[in-house]
Parts: C-alpha cells; sequence; structure tokens
C-alpha cells in the first residue's frame, strides 16, 4: 500500500479526513483477518521491489518474515482484498489526520523520538510521512523522501536564500545538514535546536576553542550567547559577524551608557575610522585564562 502526503502542513492545510471504518475495523481485529505479505505483493508488486533493501525490510528477515510485514502498518488486510481494493477498509496515512499517522509509526520508534509531540513539526501537523518514504527514499538510511538541505527547504523556504550569501555555514557545500543543528523530531530548546544544559554548547561542538572554561569570561558569551554578535546560518561579513565593522559591534555594549553594565571604552582610546580594530588587542574575545580585558596572553 502506497502511503502519500503532503510534503508539509502549510497555512490553511488540512489532511484528507479520517477512514473512521477502517480504524474501526482493526481496533477489532483477529490473527484470521491477517493475509500475508505475498498476498500485498499480487496488487502491489511495485511497491514491494521498492521495500527491498530498506531497514524495515530488514526487520521482516529478522522476524522471519512473521512479525514485520506489509499489515505491521497498514493494519489487517482481508477485508482490503476481498472488498477489491477498497480503500476505505485498510489503513493509510494520507486518509487519516498527521497525529494518527504519527501514532502508528511512534508505536515502534517512541524511544527514539520521544520529544516528537512537543517539537514544531507534530504542533503544524507535519507527519512522520511527510518527510519519511516508509517503502523507498531518496536517503536510504533515513529513509527520507528527498536528502537534506532539499528536503528542509521545501518548507523552510525563508531559509534556502541564506546560505547564498557570501559567508556561510557549509551546508549547500554538503559539509554539514540541518539536523547537525536541528533535531527534525523535537528537543526543550527553541526551533528543535540540539542544545545541551546552555545555548552555546551546540556551538562548541565544532567551535571548541571558544567553549572555556576561562579564568576570565566574556559576560555577553555566558548570558547571551553566540547569537549576540553572530548570525547562525549566513551573513554578510566574516566570521557571520552582525556588523560589518568589529568596532561596531563591540560598541553595542562597550559605550557609555545609564542602563550599561558592560565595561566602557577608556577615555585613552580614539575609535575615529582610522584606529586600528577593537580585536586587534583584545584578541581572546571569548575569554582568557591570563587577561581580564582579553589581551594577547603574550602582551
Amino acid at each position: 500500500m502506497v502511503w502519500v502526503t503532503a510534503l508539509c502542513a502549510a497555512p490553511g492545510w488540512t489532511s484528507t479526513p479520517p477512514n473512521k471504518a477502517a480504524g474501526a475495523a482493526q481496533a477489532k481485529a483477529v490473527p484470521e483477518d491477517f493475509v500475508g505479505a505475498e498476498k500485498c505483493d499480487t496488487c502491489h508488486g511495485d511497491v514491494a521491489k521498492q521495500f527491498t533493501g530498506n531497514p524495515h525490510s530488514k526487520l521482516t528477515e529478522e522476524h522471519g518474515k512473521a512479525d514485520m510485514t506489509c499489515e505491521s502498518c497498514h493494519g489487517a488486510g482481508k477485508a482490503h482484498s476481498e472488498g477489491g481494493g477498497d480503500k476505505s477498509k485498510i489503513f493509510n496515512a494520507a486518509r487519516v489526520p498527521a497525529k494518527e499517522a504519527d501514532e502508528k509509526c511512534l508505536g515502534c520508534h517512541r524511544g527514539r523520538h520521544i520529544d516528537f509531540a512537543r517539537s514544531a513539526h507534530a504542533e503544524g501537523k507535519v507527519s512522520c510521512v511527510s518527510c519519511h518514504s516508509v517503502h523507498a527514499g531518496a536517503d536510504k538510511g533515513h529513509m527520507l523522501k528527498a536528502e537534506q538541505p532539499a528536503l528542509c527547504y521545501r518548507c523552510h523556504t525563508d531559509i534556502k536564500p541564506q546560505f547564498g550569501m557570501p559567508f556561510h555555514h557549509k551546508v549547500e557545500e554538503g559539509l554539514m545538514t540541518c539536523s547537525d543543528c536541528h533535531d527534525p523530531h523535537g528537543k526543550f530548546e527553541r526551533r528543535n535546536l540540539k542544545n545541551a544544559s546552555q545555548q552555546d554548547a551546540l556551538c562548541t561542538r565544532c567551535h571548541g576553542e571558544t567553549a572555556g572554561p576561562f579564568v576570565y569570561e566574556h559576560p555577553a558569551v555566558k548570558t547571551e550567547g553566540c547569537g549576540s554578535c553572530h548570525f547562525p546560518h549566513s551573513g554578510p561579513n566574516p566570521r557571520l559577524l552582525k556588523r560589518d565593522n568589529v568596532n561596531t559591534l563591540c560598541l553595542q555594549c562597550h559605550s557609555p551608557s545609564a542602563n550599561s553594565t558592560a565595561a566602557e571604552i577608556p577615555a585613552f582610546h580614539s575609535q575615529k575610522a582610522q584606529y586600528q580594530a577593537c580585536t586587534d588587542c583584545h584578541t581572546h574575545i571569548h575569554g582568557s585564562n591570563s587577561s581580564a580585558i582579553f589581551l594577547n596572553s603574550a602582551e
């Protein structure tokens, strides 16, 4: 049985009305109502060929073709078969709400995706089969309908142009994927980020030199995180900085203000254009073990 669904839940999207008759019949199914995968193959041979080699089919072999079959997901097929392929008598993810389709998948996969119900995808009615092809997929390892990032771009159209900017994380080049940073199946943190106890735990998995701990911490890094100075996906400036001039970036905090809690610019400094960048002297801006004002340790 072919599983077909919308690629994403756009505003105004509604699923095909649930097939209540099929659901009621499956709930009352007895062993005699199961016909076996061989019976399914007589009509759905093209799907059976696609099914060969994916993780679900491997489970079928491991269980001696007894436990993991077409009917493990689609339910008992006797009524569907004897009804001449009546679609109302078989479970089909395209004919049920996203939540019901997800519950079918989570019957086996809940242990790995325990937080899916809290994810933005679940809340937006983007079901498992919106991204995954149960029988075959472009990404064989995870049975995705398309490889990353093309799959994600189908819904996140606002993100795709960002990776075309002059400076960006190497997603388009295939050196990173969206799921390196985001967990599509749900996390406690915003935007499904794969964070640990603090925001920057994600960034420092790659940028370990900024992680610390340091004797002298930069307050902005500890309280506001990497995002206070850097764009996460891409930007027009080197190092994905939010300002084209590093002095301007520093002066967002380090300038005289009645509400400022950061150290202000000393009187002996001049911020005129002909002077060099702050980071020529204050090189250890993420934190330092030797200087409270983040000077180069050799100075």
